[in-house]
């Protein structure tokens, strides 16, 4: 052991060799590198050597083309075919199913032609294309424009004329069913109309949510909060569309801790007022109510209303006051709307005026 480790410190190592070899320096000459082993041989397909085959890989890829036009307009014809019942869930699965089948058929279809049109007639040679600087020069713009014309060659865009057009055609169809489906979202009245306006009228009775049951003005102590809906909205048919417009807060502040604006000052009733619940910024629900210093908060992005100054922005990125909604008491005691609202409830980014 003692012997081989003598052998072992006085051996010189392989660098120190070649170093010696070389005239005593200690640089290392690499070994030479690897040839470069070229592009592998190219191994031409059944449809570049048949025109026959080439003929029928055109008709299966403009099948798969026309398969997807297919699906595009199945889809749109099932949209109508099977409309959504409220009350029927069943509806909702029998339009998602066909609706699902159509949309993957037209995708589906869409991109298996395009995949097996560039698998068995587009060149597939393989090239070596050297790196070059961001913008050539003009000789080098001129060959891009060359390779261009070129892959269109290659590929047979314009040569084969049963491809491309099925393949436009295919993709011109393939969004119409998002267009179908998204405009129909809409309603069909003016949305600016149906936006500006509130289920809140001359007379409504301010109700609790989510009971419905009426408030009277005795029933708000000083500094109490009620989440308010007015009266019959349980009832309508779009009950949840017609709540995130009228969805309203209800305080009662110290009379003398109000600044009412001007023309506001009989918006109220003995310190009670009520402002919209929905978020000038994007429209969450603003439902943090600080009791000692008269601020609503928005949970989600941290706007801040001062109720005692007409429910102004002090923070966040609310854009303007919540707007209010002038209210009064009825002969029976209970606190009913005076009118709608004078200004579009919700967010800012809505085309409309303020």
């Amino acid at each position: 052991m003692a012997e081989h480790d003598d052998e072992a410190l006085n051996s010189s190592s392989a660098v120190e060799r070649h170093a010696a070899s070389v005239g005593g320096g200690t640089a290392v000459v690499p070994a030479e590198p690897f040839e470069n082993p070229g592009e592998p041989p190219h191994r031409p397909r059944r449809t570049d050597v048949d025109p026959k085959k080439a003929r029928l890989a055109e008709r299966q890829v403009a099948t798969f083309f026309y398969l997807s036009i297919v699906g595009s307009v199945l889809s749109i014809a099932a949209y109508i075919a099977f409309p959504i019942s409220a009350d029927d869930f069943g509806t909702v699965r029998l339009a998602n199913l066909f609706l699902g089948l159509s949309i993957s058929l037209a995708l589906l279809s869409l991109g298996i032609g395009a995949v097996y049109w560039g698998k068995s007639l587009v060149t597939d040679r393989e090239i070596t294309e050297q790196r070059h600087s961001t913008r050539g020069t003009e000789a080098t713009r001129a060959k891009a424009v060359e390779a261009f014309t070129l892959a269109d060659k290659e590929s047979g865009f314009s040569r084969r004329k049963l491809i491309r057009n099925s393949m436009i055609g295919a993709l011109v169809a393939f969004p119409l069913p998002g267009i179908v489906l998204v405009r129909d979202l809409a309603p069909a009245a003016d949305p600016n109309e149906l936006l500006r306006h509130t289920m809140w009228a001359k007379g409504t009775r301010l109700t609790k949510d989510p009971t419905g049951l009426p408030i009277k003005a005795s029933d708000v102590t000083i500094g109490s909060v009620f989440h308010v809906i007015p009266d019959g909205l349980l009832d309508k048919e779009h009950m949840l569309e017609e709540k995130a417009k009228a969805a309203v807060l209800l305080m009662r502040l110290d009379p003398k801790d109000l600044n009412p604006a001007k023309g506001h000052e009989n918006w109220g009733y003995d310190g009670i007022v009520a402002y919209s619940k929905i978020c000038t910024h994007v429209g969450c629900p603003v439902a943090l109510y600080e009791q000692q210093t008269h601020h609503l908060l928005c949970p989600c992005h941290q706007s801040t209303f001062d109720v005692s100054n007409n429910c102004e922005v002090i923070f966040g990125p609310a854009a303007r006051p919540l707007p209010q909604l002038p209210i009064a008491i009825d002969d029976d005691g209970y606190l009913v709307a005076q009118s709608d609202f004078h200004e579009p409830v919700g967010p800012s980014f809505w085309e409309r005026a303020r």
